[in-house]
């Protein structure tokens, strides 16, 4: 099969109404190497300038994390990739109905527990329910036609729309306005699946521009989608904001629960301040492919700036980008 590279570029830049004395922050923007994909080189660049540490957490994210202890009135975080990518494999139109016996059976066993229950974005509520009425969503055919036409139906039901919606928005607020960003779309997704007993998780990440320009999803910006764990394929990719199975066109970042597990940045600071954060991302074909066993480290290590005065901190900020 023929491989593909990617070369990924995120730059996240935090902007302060006023100086602060110390940011700590942690980072998921390292792509996963599982599965079909790998990632190569990465190499994270604060600015102002910090030392970087990582370590990977219970669902095999890589976490970058460091402290910026003296003044500044804006924060640059850069993170650069190269991906190799398998083509997709071929996933059949549908699962012999036995497959709902064979997640049940994993269900009682406690298999993938956390993904089946509800989260703090991926939960039912009364529109969720009015919405499952509305496209009869219960137990039918297979798991793999049942989230198929899930997909096919969020994404006819919803409007993207990016300014619709909040990073911190509960699924009611897509659900009454029918619109939102990928975000909301695969919260919605998650917890019409765990309703029906199928496990699914979310995944943040990144998408290649199609050739023929008919994503729904804005370039420049992070993406988010869903996976569906199904018998004999394991976890299967579903993008309902562009109707389509995650491809080798989907660069995948981290998993969680939802989006509260994943979030690219989060952190604090020392003082008070309103912050303004903007966000760039560019995803394109590698110009000069590299050998897969040519893997760099995860971390890069930099001079730590001296500390400032130790000041209390008077105001803590969840810093946080939202994936459209």
């Amino acid at each position: 099969m023929s491989e593909i590279q990617y070369t990924v570029r995120q730059s996240n830049r935090f902007v302060y109404s006023v100086p602060i004395s110390e940011s700590v922050v942690e980072v998921r923007m390292q792509p996963r190497s599982d599965g079909r994909q790998r990632c190569l080189r990465f190499e994270l660049t604060p600015q102002p300038r910090a030392r970087v540490f990582a370590y990977q957490d219970a669902l095999g994210n890589v976490v970058h994390h460091f402290d910026i202890p003296s003044r500044h009135a804006r924060l640059s975080i850069t993170a650069d990739a190269i991906v190799d990518m398998l083509p997709s494999p071929t996933i059949p139109e549908s699962l012999p109905a036995e497959a709902w016996d064979e997640l049940d059976a994993d269900a009682v066993a406690g298999e993938r527990w956390h993904m089946l229950n509800p989260s703090r974005f991926a939960r039912e509520t009364l529109l969720l329910n009015e919405l499952a009425e509305e496209l009869h969503w219960r137990r039918e055919s297979d798991p793999l036609t049942m989230m198929r036409r899930l997909n096919f139906a969020l994404f006819r039901a919803f409007t993207y729309a990016p300014r619709q919606t909040h990073v911190d928005s509960p699924i009611d607020d897509a659900l009454r306005a029918r619109a939102g960003v990928c975000q909301d779309l695969a919260h919605i997704m998650i917890a019409m699946a765990r309703r029906v007993g199928v496990p699914c998780r979310y995944v943040s990440g990144y998408l290649s521009p199609s050739r023929d320009g008919h994503d729904r999803s804005v370039d420049g910006a992070t993406h988010a989608w869903a996976e569906a764990w199904l018998p004999s394929l394991g976890w299967v990719g579903f993008d309902p904001t562009n109707d389509v199975l995650a491809g080798d066109r989907h660069v995948r970042v981290a998993v969680g629960r939802d989006y509260g597990d994943v979030p690219p940045t989060r952190g604090v600071f020392r003082g008070e301040a309103a912050s303004e954060l903007s966000v760039l991302v560019t995803v394109s074909l590698s110009d000069t492919p590299i050998r897969p066993e040519h893997v760099m480290p995860v971390t890069t290590w930099v001079s730590t700036e001296p500390a400032g005065p130790d000041d209390s901190f008077d105001q803590a900020q969840q810093q946080q980008q939202q994936q459209q």
